[in-house]
């Protein structure tokens, strides 16, 4: 069963420009299967809307399609059997059906628009500023194709920049909402699905009423006819050229390799040959590029390390790519005992950090406000949590432990030791130190926790 979850702050956007006097232009743009039509299924679902799916057919086949929708809308018999060769021609009809009250028009997958006919965006230019720009009408351009809405709608070449009166890059669902899809399962079961389905409204629901996160990989992944086994080739194929080089990078990510040189080594190419590529996958929010939270110019740091972002792309590569010669061969139960083996080790643990981190981040009840959130490495030292105060001139030090056994008093003193290498406002700022344990605290940790301040033990079981 489909949910409507979170979007609260792109609805308020869509109802603002929607409640506006005058006409307003919003792209909305983001990843297959993220969620843009559901979103704009529940904001036109109480309003006049005409809503259109364009396809990869030719721009005549489009606009015939548009006018049969614009007549049923409208009622007008007229249009309804008229052979219009000009856009403008319909919405011309669109605007003096209106009368008073507001229409909303959405073009999805306005792209392919654009693909079949590059002069496209031009011809929408002049349809706008001719026809929609003075009247009560609201107009969603939206879009799978991150890449070439950007360069249709967004940039500063298109012929429709500047014209837009909002815009909304819709992303993953956070996981702070995930226990809205599985009410009643566990906090360790809800991070392992995560770990796999990301915050992707099509994923997760593809894993709702399956056993345990095991059975739905099975079913949902190592399956052949099963839509996510070729996700990724689907995913990037339309969104870059030479799809190998892409692919050759993120699983280089996957198996470790997060410096600039370990992946030029990895794939056999020249570090500066792989700027553009790495510069598209992050643009993609499939790969972030992430320096130590301490950074004081993040942009110039020579301490940039680069992780598959994404997490249902990151196990992908981790455990679907390297074996699929045996998936095809129908070795599943073998695939199946290695993602068991290192699934937790390998992936959820890893998974676990970045939702500590983001509930961190989320806290309203925590005393201090920071305004950077993220981790700290040098040569010798590893921090999985690191938040700073600027103003305050306060820090917090954490370490995540996705153990089964429970959590003693040598791994917050271990942190306490890590935190002394960090330079950060050191000798004039406030320690706060905090544990995230998926399997509890012992005893002996707890009553730690009492005797001092500046100890949090962190729950969200």
């Amino acid at each position: 069963m489909k949910q409507f979850v979170d979007r609260e702050l792109e609805m308020r956007t869509l109802e603002r420009e929607y409640a506006k006097k005058e006409a307003s232009l919003v792209i909305v743009y983001g990843r297959r299967r993220v969620g843009k039509t559901t979103l704009l299924n529940e904001f036109a679902k109480d309003k006049k809307t005409i809503y259109f799916l364009a396809t990869q057919e030719s721009e005549s086949i489009n606009r015939d399609l548009f006018r049969e929708k614009a007549a049923e809308f409208t009622q007008n018999e007229v249009l309804m059997n008229a052979v219009v060769d000009r856009w403008d021609t319909i919405f011309k009809a669109i605007v003096s059906a209106g009368g008073q009250d507001r229409i909303v028009v959405v073009l999805d997958e306005f792209q392919y628009l654009g693909r079949t006919n590059p002069a496209f965006p031009s011809i929408f230019q002049r349809v706008w500023d001719e026809v929609l720009k003075e009247s009560n009408i609201m107009v969603i351009l939206c879009g799978s194709l991150i890449s070439m809405m950007v360069s249709q709608t967004l940039s500063y070449q298109s012929p429709l920049y500047g014209r837009r009166t909002a815009q909304i890059r819709l992303k993953q669902i956070p996981f702070r909402y995930y226990h809205v899809f599985f009410d009643g399962l566990s906090f360790q079961e809800q991070v392992e699905r995560y770990a796999v389905t990301g915050g992707v409204p099509k994923y997760i629901e593809s894993f709702l009423g399956q056993e345990d996160i095991y059975a739905g990989i099975e079913v949902n992944i190592l399956e052949l006819s099963g839509y996510l086994y070729e996700e990724p080739y689907f995913l990037l194929q339309q969104e870059v050229s030479e799809l190998g080089s892409y692919f050759s990078v993120l699983r280089a990510i996957a198996f470790g390799n997060t410096k600039l040189a370990d992946i030029s080594s990895a794939i056999g190419v020249k570090a500066t040959d792989l700027t553009r590529t790495l510069k598209t996958l992050i643009d993609l929010d499939l790969v972030e590029r992430e320096v130590p939270v301490t950074e004081k110019e993040p942009g110039k740091s020579k301490k940039g390390l680069y992780h598959i972002k994404d997490n249902f792309i990151r196990f992908w590569f981790t455990f679907i790519y390297p074996n699929q010669s045996d998936i095809e061969r129908g070795n599943i139960e073998y695939v199946m005992g290695k993602i068991r083996k290192s699934f937790v080790r390998s992936h959820a643990a890893f998974v676990y950090e970045d939702i500590c981190r983001e509930l961190l981040g989320a806290d309203r009840q925590f005393p201090y406000h920071f305004s950077r959130i993220g981790r700290y490495w040098d040569k010798n030292t590893e921090i999985d949590v690191v938040a700073v105060n600027e103003e305050e001139k306060v820090i917090l030090f954490g370490e995540c432990k996705y153990w089964s056994t429970l959590v003693d008093v040598d791994v917050f003193y271990e942190l306490v030791d890590k935190s002394k290498r960090v330079s950060w406002c050191q000798g004039d700022r406030t320690e706060v130190f905090m544990l995230f344990a998926i399997g509890g605290y012992t005893q002996r940790l707890m009553e730690l926790s009492r005797a001092r301040e500046d100890l949090i033990l962190k729950s969200w079981l």
